[in-house]
């Protein structure tokens, strides 16, 4: 009888789940998918049974710890799977940014922080750059490579900024605001011929575009679980065997003894679901999403004159657009959109009125840049939406334009 009740609690629940992300998407036009992205149902049915009478331990001998585990790692297969690697190369984490930071600290002696070398780039997200100013201030001599206008980092001044010391290159794969794609695989090579692990945040990437970490030649590659319509509060950690690092976090043993704490089987198999359904959907999702990305273009710079596009023009993520409209302000413009839900910048630092640091490294002047608007689309983005999206941002900006403020 009991396990009747839990069935049909169950089918309640995932019902639930269903009929609110339904509802949700009736009420707005979400354009901000690089900020995160709705739990995809068949990662919310993996997560069921271990929130219910699945609560076994991972580690634990018996059948509900072995059912646990074997959870743990059918999940980790299916992340590993998109990432093109083994399972055993792979960790689970709470998200980009512990990954991110596992990295960074993981290859240092903090001991001995000046003897170590890092490389990274000015329009890195601020989960690896404000990692690598914590261990400037300790004595970790940073290199923050610059980049051109379209974002881009080239590879010579890579090869120029290496040092003796350098233990670590580590480029992000694609922007989060602008969705440019950086050059990893050549980044890669120079780094292979002197022997220096690469690292890149891939947060973005994954589940937009294919991620290969043998083509890509990286060393460790991060995931964020809600980037990929995955849940909130998980993510992985590529890591490539014969490559050590020392774990943020002391304990047990879990996670082949990279980081301790009992495994979150829940969010793991809500992670690994997501990672398997963006694979088996990948080539029919990014052509939906640049075919929608490229219609929202061009009826905006049809209609709008002046709009800048940030951002490389062809090297750049399939579902990101970042337009600037000179001379009007990115969030004044949303104001005045409450069905249109996007963003100015990236989601976390967006409340600070101020120009994005990506912008400003691709030296876009504030006049240009605070006038940006990041349209991000997703699966769940349909063509109509992005005409009426279209209409509505192109009336707002001419009403904006014309003195009008509503």
């Amino acid at each position: 009888m009991r396990h009747r009740l839990a069935f049909y609690e169950t089918i309640k629940i995932e019902r639930l789940v269903i009929l609110m992300i339904g509802y949700n998407y009736g009420k707005f036009i979400y354009l901000d998918h690089n900020a995160t992205t709705p739990v995809e149902p068949e990662a919310v049915k993996a997560m069921l049974p271990y929130l219910q009478e699945e609560f076994g331990n991972p580690s634990s001998g018996y059948t509900l710890g072995i059912k646990a585990k074997e959870g743990v790692e059918r999940a980790r297969k299916e992340v590993a799977s998109i990432l093109g690697c083994k399972n055993n190369e792979l960790i689970f984490t709470s998200g980009g940014t512990e990954s991110n930071n596992m990295v960074l600290k993981g290859l240092i002696d903090f001991k001995n922080p000046e003897k170590f070398h890092m490389i990274t780039c000015a329009v890195e997200h601020p989960a690896i750059l404000n990692p690598a100013v914590y261990l400037m201030e300790l004595g970790v001599n940073v290199t923050i490579l610059p980049v051109d206008r379209f974002g881009l980092v080239d590879p010579d001044s890579v090869q120029k900024a290496i040092l003796p010391n350098t233990a670590l290159i580590t480029i992000m794969l694609a922007n989060n605001e602008t969705g440019t794609l950086q050059p990893i695989k050549e980044i890669s090579n120079i780094a292979r011929e002197h022997g220096i692990p690469v690292h890149t945040d891939a947060a973005q990437a994954v589940g937009k575009i294919e991620v290969d970490v043998s083509e890509l030649g990286v060393d460790f590659l991060t995931v964020a679980g809600h980037k990929v319509y995955g849940p909130k509060g998980v993510g992985a950690l590529f890591i490539r065997n014969g490559r050590k690092l020392t774990p943020l976090m002391h304990g047990a043993s879990q996670e082949a003894g990279k980081r301790a704490g009992t495994e979150n089987i829940i969010l793991a198999s809500g992670l690994g679901a997501a990672c398997r359904i963006a694979e088996e959907r990948l080539k029919n999702n990014i052509e939906n999403m640049k075919k929608l990305r490229d219609r929202l273009q061009e009826l905006l710079f049809g209609e709008l004159d002046g709009l800048v596009l940030n951002g490389h023009p062809h090297e750049r993520l399939p579902n990101t657009l970042n337009v600037s409209v000179p001379g009007l302000e990115g969030g004044k413009i949303l104001e005045g959109l409450p069905t249109i839900m996007a963003s100015t910048g990236a989601a976390c630092h967006d409340r600070a009125v101020r120009l994005s640091h990506v912008l400003s490294a691709m030296a876009v002047p504030p006049e240009i840049g605070m006038g940006a608007l990041r349209l991000t689309v997703g699966r769940s983005n349909t063509m109509d939406q992005i005409e009426e999206a279209a209409e509505l941002i192109i009336n707002q900006v001419k009403r904006m334009r014309d003195g009008k403020t509503n």
